[in-house]
């Protein structure tokens, strides 16, 4: 895979971040092949690239509630 230049890339905070400031990761919807994530906390820090499809699975199994103990 080549490397994404996501110097320009606007990210977006997650709806279950707190406001203040705690645990949060922030997405780019700018790549529409995969979703870039990274630590809200650490901007410049490493981020992770997942395909787009597997990120909608994640999300979907969050917001249904199927990841909970």
């Amino acid at each position: 895979m080549r490397p994404i230049d996501l110097s320009a890339a606007a990210w977006r905070k997650s709806s279950y971040s707190n406001q203040d400031g705690g645990e949060c990761v922030e997405v780019s919807d700018d790549f529409a092949p995969v979703v870039p994530v990274r630590d809200s906390k650490v901007p410049h820090g490493p981020v992770l690239v997942f395909p787009a499809a597997g990120w909608a699975s994640f999300v979907s199994a969050v917001v249904d509630g199927q990841l909970r103990d």
